[in-house]
């Protein structure tokens, strides 16, 4: 109890200066907790939890998210379950919808609310990896006291948002622990699992939200250009862009409506629109002749030709 208590106090001195420690992220949580949600942090609670009926309508809404999102948690829990760590999946709004754990760890997790059908936000449970990330719209890890309440200081937890196929927030992934031998340095390791698993499934996301379009790689998409995906058309237009492509490429939902081509977005060389037509031209030619493999009379039956034009385009093209 007198860890608990002490843990308050720390949190309301923090929360009262006006120093560069006291302007860092985590403390600026813990003044929303008290001002806007006016939690304080010596209350002992667990996240509020949703009814049945709720959680069903949670899961439905968020039914694509599930999915797509399934294998990345399967894979990710055979690598940290026997670690003492359990996995939240959660929609935007906090609401937990998956979760994996060891059968051995359920009941301290269920105590904590680490479990499907709890609220991870701020306003439910203070600050906290899941609430704070969705508050900030980024990655980070909560390191055991820098929880808002006292009662789950004994929690060290590392989350990564979730963006759909426009960029926008709409889930959280966490891993949680409450082994006694983790230190920054595993949390750090752990982190870097969580992004990365995060960065799949936004991946699987924007593939599934854009079936059958082609996808490009954005070579100036930052540090992991693996997440700057864009999905264009057969035209060559461009269909959707991750957020870390509209961060690369200054893309945005208005500029991607409008109808922008490919080469444009990526700043490559333009041609002029009679070299343009000519170039579609030989590429169109080019498929039809390699899916004949190389027979001109398949090729030009293909393209709704005599052999004797395609003869006379290949050679306009410089293709023989």
């Amino acid at each position: 109890m007198h860890e608990h208590s002490a843990h308050a106090e720390h949190v309301y001195t923090c929360t009262q200066r006006d120093s560069a420690a006291a302007s860092s992220s985590i403390v600026a949580s813990w003044r929303r907790c008290i001002a806007m949600h006016q939690l304080a942090p010596e209350d002992a609670r667990e996240p509020l939890r949703l009814t049945e009926s709720e959680f069903r309508t949670a899961r439905a809404e968020s039914e694509q998210l599930i999915v797509n999102a399934s294998d990345e948690l399967d894979r990710l829990f055979t690598t940290v379950g026997k670690t003492g760590c359990c996995l939240l999946l959660t929609d935007r709004n906090g609401i937990a919808l998956e979760r994996r754990g060891a059968a051995g760890d359920d009941k301290h997790f269920h105590e904590l609310g680490l479990w499907t059908g709890s609220i991870w936000t701020e306003a439910s449970i203070g600050t906290n990896g899941i609430g704070t990330a969705i508050a900030d719209e980024r990655a980070l890890s909560i390191f055991r006291d820098q929880h808002f309440f006292s009662s789950n200081i004994s929690l060290s937890c590392t989350t990564a948002p979730i963006r759909d196929h426009r960029g926008q927030l709409a889930a959280a992934l966490d891993i949680s622990t409450c082994r006694d031998d983790v230190n920054e340095m595993t949390l750090a390791m752990l982190t870097q699992m969580v992004r990365d698993a995060a960065m799949r499934i936004e991946i699987n996301l924007f593939r599934s939200a854009f079936a059958g379009a082609r996808f490009l790689m954005v070579p100036q998409g930052g540090p992991n250009p693996a997440a700057a995906l864009l999905a264009v058309d057969r035209h060559d237009l461009v269909l959707g862009a991750t957020r870390a492509a509209r961060l690369a490429l200054k893309l945005d939902d208005r500029r991607i409506a409008a109808g922008i081509p490919a080469a444009d977005a990526l700043h490559e060389t333009r041609l002029s629109d009679d070299e343009d037509l000519i170039d579609a031209e030989r590429a169109a030619l080019l498929r039809a002749l390699s899916r004949a493999g190389g027979n001109v009379s398949q090729a030009a039956a293909a393209l709704g030709m005599s052999r004797a034009t395609l003869h006379r385009k290949m050679k306009r093209l410089n293709l023989h």
